[in-house]
Order: C-alpha cells, then sequence, then structure tokens
C-alpha cells in the first residue's frame, strides 16, 4: 500500500505525521504492548468493549424471499436500539436484507438496484457460482444503476449470506448495515426433519457503534491494524434481543456477520452446543461442545435443548474470553441475546446419529501446494509504507493475477501466520474446501472445522493448511482475510481458474 493510501484510508493528516512528533504519539498510543519486527514496527489495536443492553426487544425474524428478487442498496432508517438511525439496506427501514431461501437446482434471478451516492455490488458469499456473479471488487454497479445477479444454485443444503464487496468500501459499507442470508435447502437436509419454522431461528450477529443518529464508521490507524469494532451486539438488526422459546429443540442458523470481532459461542447455563453444520452445509456427524469460536464470516448450524427447563428461566448466548486473539480479542465476556422459556411442551425429536455423506479429500490428490504468508504491518525507519496487512509481501492489485489455478485441479493451500500477532479469518470465493491440520497455536482443528469451509480462521502464531477440489467456473476470484479492515487495505489476492 502507497503512502499516501495509508493515510487517507486510516483517518491521519499528513500535518499529523510532522507536527513535532505528534504522530509518533499517536502510535505509541495505538500500539502499546505491540511486538517489534525486524526495523519495522508492527502495529495492533486496543480491546473495544461492549456495553450490554437490557435484552427487552423481541428477536425480529427477516422476511424470506425467494431467489426471484429485487435489493435496493440505499440509504433508511432502522429502530436498532430504541432509537431511529440512519443505516443503509437492501430494503427500506431494515438493517438487514431479506433472507433469499431456495431449493437446490434454483436458478436465482436477483435484480439489484443501487441507489447509494457510491459503487457498490452484492457478494454472494458461500455461494459457487460463475465469476462474472460473485461480486468480484471491481465488478461494481454504480450510484443510480442496477444489474440483475442470474445463476443456478448447484450446492448442497448451508447457510450462505450476501454482502457488498467494491474495492476499498466493503467493510464501510456492510458495517453501516448492507448484509442478508441465502439458505440452501435440499432432500439430504429435509429427511433429517430438523427443527422448522418457528424452531429454526437464523441469527445475524453483528456488532455496530451506535450515536442518536447512525451508525459510526471512522476506523483510526490502530483499528484498521485490529479491525473495527462497536461497543453495542445487534442480532438480526436489534440491539440485545430476546427469543421466546419453549422446552424443546430449536435449531439456530448463526452467522458472524461482524466486520472484525470474533465471537467465542457459548449458553450460561452451560448447555451444549450440538454442531450439526457449518459454512459448506451439513457435517459427517453432530458434535457436542461447550463454546466455540466464529470469526466474520464463518457460519454455524446448531441444536440447543431447553428441554427441562421451566417457564421464566432465562439463559443467554454469549461470548467468553478466549486466549491468542491478538491485542484487541477475546479479552472480555459479554451476553449476547436472551433466551426466555415461556412454553413448556414434549418434544419427541431425537438429534440424527449420522447427518451427511462427506468423503475427505485425501491430500495425495494435490496436484499443488501453495503457501501464502500473512505478513504484519511494517513500516521503515523513514516512514515508508510498504503495505499495512498483506499476503505474500503483496496488497491487492486489481491488474495483477497472483495465482493461476486449473480447472478441476486439487491443490494445498498453507496460510502461514506463525510469525504473526494478529487473528485472520480466510476466505476463498468460489470454491468450498476442506481443513487438514493447523500447526502452532491451537494446534488442533476444531469441531466446526469438518466438512466442507469457506472461511477459516488462523488465529496468530498458527499456519493452518487446506485442501481445495476447483470445479470449472473459470474467470478471475478473489481470496481475502474476512477482517474487512484488513480486506480493504489491501489483504486480498486474486486467482484465475482456467
Amino acid at each position: 500500500m502507497k503512502r499516501r493510501n495509508f493515510i487517507r484510508n486510516t483517518g491521519i493528516g499528513t500535518g499529523s505525521i510532522f507536527a513535532g512528533g505528534s504522530f509518533f504519539s499517536l502510535l505509541a498510543s495505538c500500539t502499546k504492548g505491540d511486538m517489534m519486527n525486524n526495523n519495522g514496527m508492527n502495529m495492533g489495536g486496543q480491546p473495544f468493549p461492549i456495553t450490554e443492553g437490557n435484552f427487552s426487544r423481541l428477536l425480529p425474524i427477516p422476511n424470506t424471499v425467494t431467489g426471484n428478487v429485487s435489493l435496493t442498496a440505499q440509504a433508511t432508517t432502522s429502530n436498532v436500539n430504541g432509537n431511529n438511525i440512519s443505516v443503509l439496506g437492501y430494503q427500506a427501514n431494515g438493517i438487514l436484507g431479506p433472507t433469499i431461501r431456495v431449493n437446490n437446482g434454483t436458478n436465482a434471478n436477483i435484480s439489484f438496484q443501487n441507489n447509494l451516492s457510491e459503487k457498490s455490488n452484492i457478494h454472494w458469499h458461500g455461494l459457487k457460482i460463475p465469476a462474472n456473479m460473485d461480486g468480484h471488487p471491481e465488478d461494481i454497479v454504480n450510484p443510480g444503476s442496477s444489474f440483475n445477479y442470474q445463476f443456478t444454485v448447484n450446492q448442497r443444503a448451508g447457510l450462505n449470506w450476501y454482502h457488498p464487496h467494491p474495492d476499498g468500501a466493503t467493510a464501510r459499507q456492510a458495517f453501516q448495515g448492507l448484509a442478508g442470508l441465502f439458505m440452501v435447502n435440499d432432500s439430504e437436509e429435509a429427511a433429517l426433519n430438523l427443527p422448522s419454522g418457528n424452531f429454526e431461528l437464523p441469527l445475524v450477529i453483528q456488532d455496530k457503534r451506535l450515536t442518536s443518529s447512525g451508525i459510526t464508521y471512522n476506523p483510526s490507524m490502530g483499528e484498521v491494524m485490529s479491525g473495527y469494532m462497536g461497543e453495542t451486539i445487534i442480532v438480526n438488526g436489534v440491539a440485545f434481543p430476546f427469543a421466546e422459546v419453549a422446552s424443546r429443540f430449536y435449531r439456530l442458523r448463526i452467522l458472524n456477520g461482524s466486520n472484525a470481532r470474533i465471537y467465542n459461542l457459548a449458553f450460561s447455563n452451560n448447555t451444549d452446543i450440538i454442531i450439526i453444520g457449518n459454512d459448506g452445509g451439513l457435517l459427517k456427524n453432530p458434535i457436542a461442545v461447550k463454546n466455540i469460536l466464529l470469526a466474520p464470516g464463518e457460519r454455524l448450524d446448531v441444536l440447543v435443548n431447553f428441554a427441562g427447563a421451566t417457564i421464566g428461566t432465562e439463559i443467554f448466548l454469549e461470548s467468553r474470553v478466549f486466549d491468542n486473539g491478538g491485542s484487541a480479542q477475546g479479552k472480555q465476556g459479554f451476553k449476547i441475546m436472551k433466551f426466555k422459556v415461556t412454553q413448556s411442551v414434549n418434544n419427541s425429536f431425537t438429534v440424527p446419529v449420522s447427518l451427511s455423506s462427506i468423503n475427505a479429500i485425501p491430500p495425495s490428490s494435490s496436484s499443488k501446494t501453495r503457501t501464502f504468508v500473512i505478513n504484519a504491518m511494517q513500516m521503515s525507519n523513514g516512514m515508508n509504507m510498504t503495505g499495512i496487512h498483506r499476503i505474500n509481501d503483496k496488497v491487492y492489485d486489481s491488474s495483477r493475477i497472483d495465482e493461476r489455478v486449473a480447472a478441476n485441479a486439487t491443490e494445498i493451500w498453507v496460510f502461514d501466520n506463525s510469525q504473526g500477532d494478529e487473528p485472520h479469518p480466510m476466505h476463498l470465493h468460489g470454491v468450498h474446501f476442506q481443513v487438514l491440520e493447523r500447526k502452532g497455536g491451537r494446534a488442533k482443528l476444531t469441531a466446526s472445522e469438518s466438512g466442507w469451509k469457506d472461511t477459516v480462521l488462523v488465529l496468530p502464531r498458527e499456519t493452518v493448511k487446506i485442501i481445495i477440489p476447483f470445479a470449472t467456473l473459470e474467470g478471475v476470484f478473489v481470496f481475502h482475510c474476512h477482517n474487512l479492515e484488513h480486506e480493504d487495505d489491501g489483504m486480498m489476492l486474486q486467482y484465475q481458474l482456467a
């Protein structure tokens, strides 16, 4: 990243650099406790604490639509925390777009109208669709213009989502409200008779920085380092909501739609979180855990049993403290939303022993291994900016193809954060992959990393190896860190499938 772009993106004027050392004072305040790296400086931000609400607002459920729908990116208002505030949305009077729900095999035809005052587009996160429909950062829709996204959904059941992806503006547009869910159903999933209807709850978890008039987005330099976080947790567009539940099993479809914040999900009564699916759909078998990390862009499909709880019991979904999250993550525990048991019922549902047929891809089938070193920001003694967050010492350049991959190839990709001090959720467009191993840090895969994934969390001092079966969706795709501040600052490369 060029020096002037660094200054522009971090909001630091040139006067700050030369004004009697004030810039260096700011560096000190933003990087307390950071590590020196060679002759440069590896800078990280500080925790941005959550201020809990009173959990008095009912959890809203986004309206559900088919694959033939119109979405309009627009400035609108939404009642997020008891006040009507200015937000961005894909529909009027709301911070989230509708949930698009389709069957596998559906031909989707989605009309997108950009009524913003700036360029935008839509990336269909988790969908394996042609490159010209994927929402590449350069495939933008100008203000006042429209575009029809047309593609066939040809993949297994799962929870996906959509959000803007214009180069340099993804983080701000998403933080101010542009996002929505995209669910795919199939016959394998239907045969399991999982909780549905009122017993299937989509939960889009985000943190926002709210004022009485709107959502603030003005990251400091330290927040470009660590990612931009807010003091208020919203679920489905409402701050600290509650849901009324019966004493039975529920299916929770969870998305971490935050720009940067990682959640260590658990329940206040320590009940089991039974993981049945992740980014790429159902797991082979259910796995019960007490807590699980969920990084930006990742999804979880879980079963939770409220049976045995008496009427009036209040149980909180919370985020617990965790280690090795860098200087800004995992330092605080907080409640996310409340479940209030209001009805006692008999429920005959039992958790299936087997969920899906998933064949592990043997590493021996890989034709090539590519290693991607995640570089921390460094500045030379002369303050020459060489990039903030980089992959293989490169920042995003739309005119450069970084990797060329043969159609139908199977490859192993290695994300090496072994020298890094920050977490990075790495996301690949156009494919699903399997996670093979993690070295350093946690040194093992988590319960949610079996099956198929499109985003994998690489914590500081970790190296993660994945295996990817590329198909025939030829064209140019990107892969990047899904900490959206990191992405907008250039932590994104391109691969061409041909």
